[in-house]
């Protein structure tokens, strides 16, 4: 059974990278981490941000390197 519950968190984990949907925890991390104290935008605000960002240079998804 531990097997099929591992199995099922690295499905979980391998889908939420594979989405990028695990950036707004990596943001919060890092945030939390590099500027303790200041305030962390809610996930919509933050989806925003990167949103925004990606419209104001088109190159952003497409890393070369």
């Amino acid at each position: 059974m531990t097997w099929v519950l591992r199995g099922l968190r690295w499905v979980r984990w391998y889908a939420r990278e594979l989405t990028d949907e695990s950036a707004y925890d990596r943001y919060v991390a890092h945030t939390r981490k590099t500027h303790p104290g200041t305030s962390i935008p809610s996930r919509r605000e933050f989806e925003r941000m990167r949103t925004d960002r990606q419209e104001a240079d088109p190159r952003q998804g497409f890393r070369c390197c």
